[in-house]
């Protein structure tokens, strides 16, 4: 009878043991899982991210209401402007009599945009830069971004 005694108790440890293992690949397997839902969460937050600031900037034509190249005031010499943001990835400015035609990027994570005009454009070469965010809503976009050790500062309003 001792016999049978221990072999019903080495046979409820080996029970246990296969009970434990099993648990722990249920709770492997439920970190694993919600390790790759946060992962699909936050590229989906940051799509969305992606996705509004695209439609805010693409939706209205953006004037620059102020611009600051250290501490110089150049704003009048791209005030004229008006700006046409395309999801393309292009954009217009448009002076009335001139229209010049440069491309434009949007990075969520950093909190930039990066525009590009072509060489010889006048004016609209001052925003050829990439640009930290500093200030945004719906109807405007606050920036500032160092171009040959100059410090400059834009603020585009929406019309």
């Amino acid at each position: 009878m001792n016999t049978y005694l221990t072999n019903t108790q080495k046979f409820t440890i080996f029970t246990n043991l296969d009970r434990v293992k099993h648990m722990r690949k249920s709770i492997l397997f439920l970190i694993l899982f919600s390790v790759i839902l946060s992962f699909s969460c936050k590229k989906l937050v940051q799509q969305q991210e992606q996705n509004e600031a695209l439609n805010i900037m693409t939706n209205g034509v953006w004037q620059v209401s102020q611009y600051l190249q250290d501490s110089t005031d150049i704003t009048t010499t791209l005030s004229s402007y008006t700006f046409q943001f395309k999801s393309d990835g292009t954009v217009t400015g448009t002076n009335g009599t001139l229209t010049v035609t440069g491309t434009w990027t949007t990075d969520i994570a950093s909190r930039t945009i990066t525009s590009q005009f072509p060489a010889n454009s006048g004016a609209v070469n001052e925003l050829d830069a990439t640009w930290k965010i500093t200030d945004s809503s719906t109807d405007y976009v606050i920036a500032h971004s160092t171009i040959n050790s100059n410090t400059n500062n834009l603020k585009l309003v929406k019309k």
